[in-house]
């Protein structure tokens, strides 16, 4: 299953917390992980960029066991609702350390960058620093440098939670289009039912550290007999 997610029985604690989790994703979709405020949403999240790791279990992704990757090994990208940039960096540089944090690059790797920057609506803004830039600039840095890594799977912690409504609209429509150009899988934690409903082509619902429901996006809309489902998808 290209590029697919699986959780095999993944467990952990966290202080005094226990998480359980067993699903399988789709491959080449955008999936929403939703659930409660500490249902375990970032856990999962991170258990797969490899920042928390389980006890027992195993995480595959496109049939690869990444138990034992390194984070930086693993084939994802993360964008994280505060964009992660250095404020003491360029635009092209916070790009650039994308694809090595050494920034040796080669002449591909500049023309890589400056092709990114054009398609998140940032030509232009290679010299510009983050303390410049608007919020949701800001955030096109973030996915200019997710392009560049070229990973199959992106990782999104509420990316746009910080911008404004017309902002977020503008995010998503950009994250759908960097979807059907790549083909990747997106992975993204959202607290926003509407926003679920828009882009999201997979659905899970993580519930008390668990995933309670798991299931494509018209399934997961329809879905009447979880009362805690319900209660998020009416907020």
């Amino acid at each position: 299953m290209t590029n697919g997610i699986e959780m095999r029985a993944v467990g952990l604690r966290l202080g005094g917390r226990a998480f359980f989790f067993d699903c399988e994703l789709p491959a080449a979709a955008v999936i929403a992980v939703t659930g409660a405020s500490g249902a375990g949403k970032s856990t999962f999240l991170n258990l797969l960029a490899g920042f928390d790791v389980p006890a027992q279990g195993r995480i595959l992704i496109a049939g690869q066991d990444v138990g034992a990757v390194h984070p930086a090994a693993r084939p994802v990208s993360l964008v994280f609702q505060d964009n992660n940039l250095f404020a003491h960096l360029d635009v092209f540089t916070n790009v650039g350390l994308g694809i090595d944090p050494a920034m040796k690059l080669l002449p591909t790797d500049r023309s890589s960058i400056f092709s990114a920057l054009d398609k998140v609506g940032l030509g232009g803004f290679d010299k510009r620093m983050p303390a410049t830039l608007s919020g949701g600039e800001r955030q096109r840095v973030a996915f200019a440098r997710a392009l560049v890594r070229r990973r199959p799977v992106l990782l999104l912690d509420e990316p746009f939670a910080a911008l404004d409504p017309s902002l977020r609209n503008d995010m998503a429509a950009l994250l759908l289009e960097m979807h059907r150009e790549s083909v990747n899988t997106v992975v993204m934690v959202s607290h926003d039912p509407e926003e679920v409903r828009r882009i999201a082509d997979h659905a899970i619902f993580i519930e008390h550290g668990r995933v309670a429901v798991s299931a494509p996006i018209a399934g997961f809309l329809a879905e009447t007999e979880h009362p805690g489902l319900r209660q998020f998808l009416r907020s």
